[in-house]
């Protein structure tokens, strides 16, 4: 807990940290767009519109719990990625297209 200069306990400080992820059109992925602190999911969610989506740029926000969320790290790449290799099938080019199937 901090204090601040008149000796007054910080309850922010307290609070988890959120990553805030927002579409910015329809059929986009989301996008992670910055951390914010918030006492819960309602409160986060409220604060990522308003510090986020100032200007009517996004159509919908996801805000996670930073404690929530497992990721790989870049140095992991070589033995994580490398085993899909062998799945030649789970690649499009492994596959061939009829010519009469249209759009693909």
């Amino acid at each position: 807990m901090t204090s601040n200069a008149n000796g007054a306990k910080g309850v922010q400080a307290e609070w988890p940290l959120y990553e805030v992820f927002v579409r910015g059109k329809r059929g986009l992925n989301h996008v992670h767009v910055g951390s914010l602190h918030a006492a819960d999911d309602q409160m986060a969610l409220l604060h990522a519109r308003d510090v986020y989506t100032r200007r009517n740029e996004g159509v919908s926000i996801w805000v996670v719990k930073s404690t929530d969320i497992a990721a790989s790290s870049p140095d992991e790449k070589d033995p994580l990625f490398t085993p899909s290799n062998d799945k030649v099938y789970r690649h499009p080019t492994f596959y061939t297209i009829p010519d009469d199937v249209p759009h693909m």
